[in-house]
């Protein structure tokens, strides 16, 4: 595709957020949210309230999942038409398991510049308040809602020689821990919540463990990172006996991700579900440019 360089007088700025304490607002951050012309965000009342908190207000763009496709393009015409642009989620870094990769994308393709500015992320804070080794670690996002669906796709990470991160929703937490007994019943797990805030928690345990703990409690509040031990050695030679080709994982965790992104998008070619779709779907699930998914994908179909 060869090398890119910014055309445009214009500029993306993605803006790393506090992801609950808003002392964790950077100075650069704020800096950043005055340069803009306007600010687009996931919830304008979230992100109305930090620019309140740090003294900035701005004019405010919705560009949630469910009208940023509609608008990108829009956004990218103002871009190139020299205008500055922020982007934030309503917490953590833009681009991590939220829309906001469509527009950072979008402004590549188009030669308009991109400006990071980093901030807390709640997989990574999670990952070192767990306590839990992390030499490697990978990060999943969201785990599919369907018991079936979850317990298959546990069963394809179940040979990465890493850490596993997942976030979760405080309503789906307990069956999701559930699969996670099932599937890893040796694994240590980390509940990690309400990170960063007045009462941040981890939950530490096998998953059975963390699970009789949740359902001792009415509710659970707050939103969730799940932190899941590497696999030991005893476990991956289980794993070669059960599964042909799993042995060696240590050294192939990345190839297996591969075969296991593959099998994903076959089957979805199968169900009838169309490119563009597949490529938005299982880019967030793999951690993947939805760019290099959707090749891959295009290579299946001519197969």
């Amino acid at each position: 595709m060869g090398v890119q360089h910014a055309t445009s007088a214009g500029r993306l700025i993605v803006v790393g957020t506090p992801i609950g304490n808003l002392g964790d607002l950077s100075p650069r951050a704020i800096e950043a949210f005055r340069r803009a012309d306007a600010v687009c965000c996931e919830d304008t009342r979230v992100t109305g309230k930090l620019l309140a908190h740090a003294g900035v207000p701005k004019p405010l763009v919705r560009c949630d999942e469910n009208v940023i496709a509609g608008r990108t393009a829009g956004l990218v015409e103002r871009m190139a038409a020299g205008d500055t642009l922020a982007f934030a989620s309503d917490a953590g870094m833009p681009g991590v398991s939220d829309p906001g990769q469509v527009l950072v994308d979008a402004a590549r393709a188009a030669g308009i510049a991109v400006e990071v500015v980093p901030g807390p992320t709640a997989c990574i804070t999670a990952l070192v308040a767990s306590g839990i080794p992390c030499e490697h670690f990978f990060f999943e996002g969201f785990l599919p809602r369907k018991a079936g669906e979850r317990a298959r796709r546990l069963a394809q990470l179940a040979s990465v020689p890493g850490a596993l991160l997942f976030y979760e929703s405080p309503h789906r937490v307990t069956a999701t821990v559930a699969s996670l007994a099932e599937a890893y019943p040796s694994r240590e797990v980390a509940l990690c919540r309400e990170l960063t805030k007045l009462h941040e928690e981890v939950i530490r345990g096998t998953a059975a463990e963390v699970l009789e703990e949740l359902e001792t409690r009415d509710e659970v509040r707050g939103e969730i990172v799940l932190v899941v031990a590497p696999p030991t050695a005893g476990e991956l030679a289980e794993l070669a006996v059960r599964i042909p080709g799993a042995a060696g994982a240590a050294g192939a965790g990345v190839s297996d991700l591969d075969a296991a992104l593959r099998a994903d998008i076959e089957r979805a070619l199968a169900d009838g579900e169309s490119a563009s779709s597949i490529a938005k779907r299982l880019s967030q699930r793999y951690s993947r440019r939805r760019r290099e998914v959707y090749a891959m994908v295009v290579e299946l179909q001519a197969e």
